[in-house]
């Protein structure tokens, strides 16, 4: 019978045979944890393993990668943050304002003539401000021109595209510069103009002959909008009609005659309400049937 080592319960060999094999586990878990990478980001328990890794220096290049990775992701993080839109604050009206609101009847509707009168003690600005109307019609899609008898108080810079003209108005719309507020071309040229009408649209400029901006006698329409002729029309998606009558240093009576004017060429019975400010003033509700 060949010999047997047989070792004594709490001997010393026992003890040794023990701790070796503590040992053997201790640094087989060195070298598994040594083999794994953490990448910051990743939800608990999720690792990398370095596969093929079996030098201290190949551990060290993963581990400086999954540092760079942490530091990107902390930085989107933080662009996400700033990129949060702010919110919006009330408007706070000035105390002039706050006294000026406080002589309007809002529950009232005042004749064009008291709306006037109420109008020019609650102005607010020291500049010659524009007399605003503001209609609520019954439907969108409403658009005309009236012929105001005493204009707007506005020099109107009118520009006529025709065959001579249209080359440099083109060109100059295509740099950028628009000098002028309204534009008259004559049917000929439409097919040029059609190349600047994306910087001309967007701004109200482009010709159309619903407004009467497209003539076989540009000349003539021209002189009909320096003379007061202006266009009116609802908004796109509202049906709510903005128009300037004159300024605050006209007569009463030019600022009614102009009033008078607008509201025939939309029609009263395309009309809801009616409300007359200035530039800087409260909206004053005005009876008009």
């Amino acid at each position: 019978m060949g010999k047997i080592k047989i070792a004594t319960l709490g001997s010393e060999e026992e003890t040794a045979l023990k701790d070796k094999q503590r040992v053997r586990r201790e640094e087989k878990k060195k070298r598994t944890e040594a083999s794994k990478v953490h990448v910051p980001g990743m939800k608990g328990g999720q690792r990398v393993k370095a596969v093929g890794a079996q030098s201290e220096e190949e551990i060290e290049k993963l581990a400086k990668l999954a540092e760079t990775v942490g530091k990107d992701q902390t930085g989107d993080i933080k662009e996400a943050k700033e990129e949060k839109p702010k919110k919006s604050r009330a408007r706070n009206r000035g105390k002039r304002y706050k006294q000026a609101l406080m002589k309007v009847d809002h529950s009232k509707l005042y004749s064009f003539g008291d709306g006037l009168t109420l109008l020019r003690e609650v102005a607010l600005a020291k500049f010659d401000e524009t007399v605003e109307i503001h209609i609520n019609a019954v439907e969108k899609g409403l658009r005309g021109n009236v012929q105001l008898p005493h204009g707007t108080g506005k020099e109107v810079k009118v520009t006529i595209a025709d065959s001579k003209t249209i080359d440099k108005i083109v060109t100059n719309v295509e740099q950028g510069k628009i000098d002028f507020d309204m534009l008259i071309a004559h049917p000929s040229v439409m097919g040029k103009l059609a190349k600047v009408a994306k910087f001309l649209g967007p701004k109200g400029l482009m010709p159309n002959p619903k407004n009467g901006t497209i003539s076989d006698k540009p000349e003539e329409v021209a002189k009909k909008f320096q003379g007061g002729a202006v266009n009116w029309k609802t908004e796109a998606e509202f049906p709510i009609i903005h128009a300037v009558i004159g300024k605050l240093s006209f007569k009463d009576k030019q600022l009614e005659e102009n009033f008078k004017a607008l509201i025939k060429s939309i029609s009263v019975d395309k009309i809801q309400k009616i409300t007359l400010k200035s530039s800087m003033s409260p909206g004053i509700k005005i009876q008009f049937n």
